[in-house]
């Protein structure tokens, strides 16, 4: 996609730096905003107060993970058409030069009936010395006729094939570049989300940030079950896969990454379940339905819990009331309690 010439810009490069000045320009502005948030009066408004800017340091995580799942629908989109883009111009290829062999072959009939057939038939069979020999030609001209035709069928139905495939490719071609930008555009939304996030967090006080930190990692939430058992993986797939998780535990949280020197969140349990032989769609939403979903009470290590009401975050269960997650950026993977958020639904793979 990229080129080492620099002509004019493209549109997405412009683009692109667009969204840099006004990244920009909303990191100066959040900067403001977290400094006197910062420093906020004990009298001030509850919204101003840290308690404020914790949650809307949770809101932009929130965000920041939703276009995260956009960003990797759209590219896992992107990918699929790169590949049937591709199979689609090996296959008009491959049409072509059968084409193209199908021309050479009638050529060569073509001329054979024109060096055998000069002359009216009932002419050459009078004047010929050989009129058993010139039947026997008369025959085989016949039989090429015969078959010139259908091979010129063949060739108009292999041209009309052609010329869908190709059809098709340019339409896949419009599609891919769509994507594109899709990617481009969610990449930009979470970068933004996040640098705010960032610029808002480090405002606060060491204090209120190892505050946030413990609200994060909670799990007294009402309607969660005891799950202090540490559970048995309900096949050697799952278990595999919670081996997995275990060994990534500590590594970066890497947005849009599955692995395996960082993650995102279902970029975690894609590449956990990999390393089982189970192949996992890439996107959380996608993932709570890639399995049977079983109440949260009866959850067992290697289960994929997704979390608030869009799945727009997931984790895997590995017993003991804990989940292994790749929380938000600044956060490794790492244990927390299986309530820490709003549960969904529970899949078991």
């Amino acid at each position: 996609m990229g080129s080492h010439r620099r002509p004019a810009q493209s549109g997405l490069d412009r683009s692109a730096r667009g969204s840099t000045v006004s990244l920009l320009s909303a990191v100066s502005a959040v900067a403001a905003t977290a400094a006197g948030l910062a420093a906020a009066p004990a009298g001030a408004a509850p919204q101003d107060r840290p308690s404020g800017t914790r949650a809307e340091v949770d809101r932009l995580f929130e965000q920041a993970e939703q276009a995260t799942e956009a960003f990797n629908k759209a590219d896992e989109r992107a990918h699929k058409l790169r590949d049937e883009l591709a199979d689609l111009q090996g296959s008009v290829a491959r049409g072509q030069e059968r084409i193209n062999t199908m021309r050479g072959a009638l050529g060569s009939l073509a001329g054979a009936q024109y060096r055998s057939g000069g002359i009216d038939p009932a002419l050459a069979l009078l004047l010929s010395s050989d009129p058993d020999g010139y039947l026997d030609k008369a025959s085989v001209l016949n039989r090429i006729t015969t078959r010139q035709a259908g091979e010129l069928t063949e060739l108009q139905r292999a041209q009309r094939d052609l010329s869908q495939e190709r059809a098709v490719a340019t339409l896949k071609l419009v599609d891919l570049e769509r994507s594109r930008k899709a990617v481009a555009r969610h990449k930009r939304t979470v970068e933004d989300k996040l640098a705010k996030a960032r610029l808002l967090l480090n405002s606060l006080p060491a204090s209120q940030r190892e505050a946030y930190e413990r609200a994060s990692r909670g799990g007294l939430r009402d309607g969660i079950p005891d799950l202090s058992g540490a559970g048995v993986p309900s096949s050697g797939r799952a278990a595999a896969a919670v081996a997995a998780a275990m060994s990534a535990v500590g590594k970066p949280y890497v947005w849009g990454a599955n692995g395996p020197s960082g993650f995102d969140c279902s970029g975690l349990m894609q590449w956990s379940y990999a390393q089982a032989g189970v192949g996992l769609p890439r996107t959380s939403q996608a993932q709570r339905y890639a399995g049977r979903q079983v109440p949260l009470s009866e959850a067992r290590p290697g289960d994929l819990v997704a979390y608030r009401s869009d799945a727009s975050h997931i984790g895997m269960y590995v017993g003991n009331g804990q989940v292994i997650h790749a929380p938000y950026p600044g956060a490794p993977v790492r244990y927390d309690p299986v309530g820490m958020m709003p549960v969904s639904s529970v899949t078991r793979v």
